[in-house]
């Protein structure tokens, strides 16, 4: 709808007796009688302050983030309305000014025409470009020149920890952690645990205050039970919790979903039981407390000292054995005389960086890898296999709906193909029906997906390698993401 009206403005500056036909409906809305300017320009300003300004990303973001975690204080106040204010004064002096300026150029009166002709032709070459999505192509041909200046950043940057969210006198100290330090830091107060819609593995369902929890150690764990980094990872917490957990450690999950299934109990009491965890999870669905800490990773660590003062925060997978080397140290630092068990022994599967694929997302909103030659975006569309794919991609075949989260086919006959580097891959499905999977040398197999939504494995072999995949998909299944070890 956006593309069509883009284009009908387009012919409406090319052809002015067009434009007084889109402009007649509108016509009676007009006020019979002129008004004069009173200044009132400062208050239509200073109401469009708060919601238009360019790259007003990151002030909008603190805002919104402010209110939905009800952390509005003076300063929150103080920048909104300096915001407001900020665009209400250019704002204010177009008003006044705007309309005399332009009638004193003479070089644009006398090029008006031209210049509505130029403008015309450029908003009908937009609408005809995001038709046919051209700005995504022309953003693939173009060298990413960026990238080598990227990772020297990163590899100078490796340790930082990177964190994300409003930062509040609650939250500041945490910028004192180093992500996966070999050794404990002090990085303030543990933030608290709040706006958690229901607790699992309590007594009676009883949330849990870490101001209770001073003398024990704790460790919490961002996770979401159908992230295939956090199923990896989740052996070491469970094993951490079961070895150290009558020497004094408190383990506790916060659920913080990716997908709208992973907001359901339900949903997240099987993840649990499937995974063995017996310690309390909270389930952060309007992630309350994933703000609060500022986290940006599934999975994310943080260990809490017996005074509740942050030591330790590991982002992603691996660091283990640091972590609990660190776990043991905090535990004799509250009780001198425990007696630890021996370290556990859980081996580290965490892929080599850069050895797989990347995660690749079906839905609309973050589609990644996609190389088909068709375009991807939300809607129902007919798509076709390219006669050659690049690696590390995937691509459609048949009659696909593309939701914000997801993609699913509306007729029988879809298939994805993807084509790999890894030597495990899964799949984030929900629905029902089977999905047939068919390997390169021709083999297939069918897995039924019913139940929950969870991650379902579609191959997994003792080394890595490179191939290709085809994966049908029957109505009434949802294909979210494939993910790669």
């Amino acid at each position: 709808m956006g593309i069509v009206v883009l284009a009908l403005l387009g012919v409406g500056l090319l052809v002015p007796k067009f434009e007084r036909l889109l402009e007649k409906p509108f016509q009676r809305l007009q006020s019979r009688k002129e008004v004069k300017n009173q200044g009132s320009g400062f208050g239509v300003g200073l109401a469009l302050g708060a919601v238009f300004v360019p790259c007003a990303g990151p002030v909008l973001a603190a805002i919104i983030v402010a209110g939905a975690t009800g952390q509005i204080g003076i300063g929150t106040v103080a920048l909104t309305l300096s915001f407001s204010i900020g665009v209400a004064i250019p704002l204010l002096v177009f008003a006044l000014a705007g309309r005399g300026v332009v009638e004193r150029i003479r070089a644009f009166r006398t090029r008006e025409r031209g210049l509505r002709i130029a403008a015309g032709i450029a908003m009908i070459a937009l609408a005809v470009g995001l038709v046919f999505n051209v700005p995504q192509m022309l953003q693939r041909l173009v060298p990413d020149y960026t990238a080598g200046i990227q990772k020297d950043l990163a590899d100078k940057q490796a340790d930082a920890l990177d964190l994300g969210g409003l930062v509040t006198d609650e939250n500041r100290e945490l910028d004192n952690c180093t992500n996966g330090a070999e050794e404990l830091e002090s990085c303030g107060t543990a933030p608290s645990i709040r706006g958690i819609e229901e607790w699992l593995n309590t007594t009676g369902g009883e949330g849990i205050d870490l101001d209770d929890l001073r003398g024990q150690v704790v460790l919490i764990d961002f996770w979401a039970y159908s992230c295939i980094n956090c199923q990896r990872s989740l052996p070491h917490v469970v094993a951490w919790n079961k070895a150290y957990e009558d020497a004094g450690l408190q383990v506790i999950g916060i659920h913080s979903p990716e997908y709208a299934f992973e907001k359901d109990a339900a949903n997240v009491a099987a993840g649990i039981e499937e995974h063995g965890i017996d310690y309390p999870v909270a389930l952060d669905n309007n992630l309350s407390t994933w703000t609060n800490y500022r986290n940006r990773y599934w999975p994310a660590h943080y260990l809490i000292d017996a005074e509740g003062v942050v030591r330790h925060i590991s982002f992603g997978e691996g660091n283990y054995a640091a972590t609990e080397s660190m776990i043991r140290e905090l535990l004799e630092d509250a009780d001198p005389d425990v007696q630890l068990p021996v370290p556990t022994e859980i081996a580290d599967e965490t892929p080599e960086l850069g050895s797989t694929t990347p995660e690749t997302f079906l839905g609309s909103s973050k589609d990644v890898n996609y190389g088909g030659g068709d375009a991807y975006r939300a809607g129902t569309s007919t798509f076709a296999f390219p006669d050659e794919q690049p690696d590390d991609s995937f691509a459609l075949n048949g009659e696909w709906e593309i939701a914000t989260q997801y993609a699913t086919p509306t007729a029988e006959g879809a298939s994805i193909r993807l084509m790999y580097r890894a030597s495990e891959i899964r799949i984030v499905l929900a629905g029902e029906g089977d999905v047939v999977v068919t390997a390169q040398d021709g083999k297939s197999r069918t897995i039924t997906v019913d139940g929950t939504p969870k991650s379902y494995e579609l191959l997994k072999v003792d080394a890595g390698e490179t191939g290709e995949l085809t994966v049908e998909i029957p109505i009434g299944v949802q294909a979210y993401s494939f993910t790669f070890g």
